[in-house]
């Protein structure tokens, strides 16, 4: 997707990498990973969403490349690592919350990095929770965006049938490619197949959990946005991990991270929530924002999911602003 206009008047100019790579992280993973920026500035680690969505280079945007050192990484089995969960064969069963947890603690010390900011949206707050919860010495700061928790009622609300209520013709989608007795329980029957290794069983299901998704995470309609997520490998990718997750709770206990976040309550924190966003909705930001009293919450009024939305795009730099120092 090409950059909105507007981030030019909102985010940080485009910037190349000084730096790329690709780091053994075990099991077979090998996960690309970027640095931009100042290589002499403070250091972040921008964690993306999904689980599975992979990382852009507008990402780069939301640092001062003066200031920052500027991190981006592909989780497992997405945008440049290897291996690709879109392949016939792909095998999840080393994909998971604490392996992700692991990798970040693994490049972090690989860099020669001490202390960084994490910055994380979507299932990169989840990853960013986990993380500073297992880490909490090495986390500077954390800038979060759009909660979510994988708490059993947050993932019902968006792939069970809850937000069927706002997008009755985008869930009719959906459910499609379900047979109507197996629409009880719509995440395991996509996960059904999704892993069934015949592509024109799981490709379908790819593109259409993908869809749905991508339909859905602005605040008014974006076609560009949601061909691209929908292209073959990359929705097929996308879907597998998120299902994997969501099958698996996350590896989380419920309701892990918002109980536990009183013990990193010592981290300066930034929490950014669109009132109107439909995929993660406010009422986890609320509920992680009571466990944190002294965090910075900010609620965009005209906003949904999406980072690259203006108002959430504009609260995210002005986080990362006050924290460069």
């Amino acid at each position: 997707m090409a950059d909105p206009a507007y981030f030019d008047d909102i985010l940080y100019p485009p910037v190349e990498p000084y730096e790329t790579g690709m780091l053994p992280v075990g099991d077979g993973n090998r996960i690309y990973w970027e640095q931009s920026g100042n290589p002499e500035g403070k250091p972040v680690v921008f964690l993306h969403g999904g689980p599975g969505g992979g990382t852009s280079s507008w990402n780069r945007r939301f640092f001062d490349p003066e200031k920052y050192r500027i991190i981006l990484f592909d989780q497992r089995g997405c945008g440049q690592s290897t291996p690709h969960a879109s392949a016939p064969d792909a095998d999840l069963r080393f994909n998971t919350t604490w392996h992700l947890v692991a990798d970040i603690e693994l490049l972090r010390r690989n860099l020669g990095i001490a202390q960084w900011q994490v910055f994380g949206g979507s299932w990169g707050s989840t990853l960013a929770l986990a993380y500073a919860e297992t880490h909490p010495d090495v986390v500077t700061e954390l800038v979060l965006r759009g909660i979510f928790t994988l708490r059993r009622h947050e993932l019902e609300w968006f792939y069970e049938g809850g937000a069927s209520a706002i997008f009755p013709d985008l869930w009719e989608d959906y459910v499609a490619q379900i047979p109507v007795l197996e629409r009880s329980k719509m995440i395991e029957a996509y996960h059904r197949r999704l892993f069934d290794p015949d592509p024109e069983v799981h490709i379908p299901a790819g593109v259409a959990w993908t869809r749905w998704e991508a339909s859905t995470v602005t605040l008014l309609p974006n076609a560009e946005l949601v061909a691209e997520m929908t292209e073959d490998a990359s929705a097929t990718a996308f879907a597998r991990i998120e299902n994997h997750y969501f099958v698996h709770a996350g590896w989380l206990r419920e309701g892990q991270l918002i109980d536990d976040a009183p013990s990193i309550a010592h981290i300066p924190t930034v929490i950014v929530q669109g009132r109107y966003d439909m995929c993660t909705p406010i009422m986890t930001a609320w509920d992680l924002h009571r466990a944190l009293p002294d965090a910075e919450f900010i609620v965009v009024p005209d906003a949904s999911h999406a980072s690259s939305e203006p108002g959430i795009a504009k609260a995210l730099r002005g986080a990362t602003d006050a924290f460069a120092g």
